[in-house]
């Protein structure tokens, strides 16, 4: 009798999909506008404008950029789309939070995620991560995946929650 220890989950059909692999590199930026604001509540086109010229936009080259404005000021649509003529360096703008930013990015993501490879398979998505990963990335790959999986669970091979069996 061998003691060898085998690997039965790396030699099964089993695919496991780690969302944290496919987290966009790169610096996020909350761009919050209040401080641009008369009394920080009223925007004043022509000082908001002299704002923007003024800010150092060199700062969000290469970065994702979340704009905001945390005061409850009504902010007109046209400002932050004058804003993203500045932005022009950065990879991504959106506007809203820190949680916002990254729904988008992984909507985009999952909408190019190919999923031939899983066709028929029992599939894992890991739940751990140590990067901002999105509720709602787990229910839109869940959606991608269930039409082609053959099964889907939650977690770590070693404890996994099923989430969905195909009926045969």
């Amino acid at each position: 009798m061998s003691n060898e220890i085998v690997n039965r989950v790396a030699n099964s059909q089993l695919k496991t999909i780690d969302l944290e692999e496919f987290y966009p590199k790169g610096n996020r930026i909350v761009l919050d506008i209040k401080p641009w604001l008369f009394h920080e509540l009223i925007l004043k086109e022509n000082e908001f404008r002299a704002h923007l010229k003024n800010h150092n936009w060199e700062q969000y080259k290469n970065s994702y950029v979340a704009l905001t404005c945390s005061s409850e000021a009504i902010i007109p649509s046209w400002a932050f789309m004058l804003i993203s003529t500045y932005l022009t360096n950065a990879k991504k703008i959106v506007v809203g939070n820190l949680e916002t930013l990254e729904t988008i990015l992984f909507s985009e993501i999952i909408s190019k995620f190919n999923i031939s490879e899983f066709k028929n398979k029992p599939i894992i998505i890991k739940g751990c991560a140590n990067k901002p990963i999105p509720s709602t990335a787990y229910t839109q790959l869940i959606n991608k995946l269930q039409p082609v999986a053959k099964s889907i669970m939650f977690g770590e091979a070693c404890s996994t929650v099923p989430l969905f069996k195909k009926k045969n």
